[in-house]
């Protein structure tokens, strides 16, 4: 181990529930720190990617109907209330 100290900056309420664990299972708040790290650091990352599935539907070669209008006519369109009667 070396003698390299760094002080993290970590949220007080995080912080508050890292000290009470630490106290409750008697250990001190470092190892507790250096613990979560390990565990952490040991899974392994992935680098594979979430990739969304196409779920287009209709043809979609098909002109866009919604092209000719911009955002303000199509959120106009979306928040009109139905005409009762």
């Amino acid at each position: 181990m070396g003698d390299k100290k760094t002080t993290p900056d970590i949220h007080d309420a995080l912080l508050d529930r890292a000290k009470r664990h630490a106290k409750k299972i008697v250990r001190p708040l470092r190892a507790v720190v250096e613990d979560g790290l390990r565990r952490i650091l040991a899974v392994p990352v992935s680098s594979h990617h979430y990739q969304l599935p196409d779920l287009s539907v209709g043809d979609t070669d098909a002109a866009d109907p919604f092209e000719a209008y911009s955002w303000q006519d199509l959120r106009g369109m979306m928040y009109e209330k139905p005409e009762t009667g």
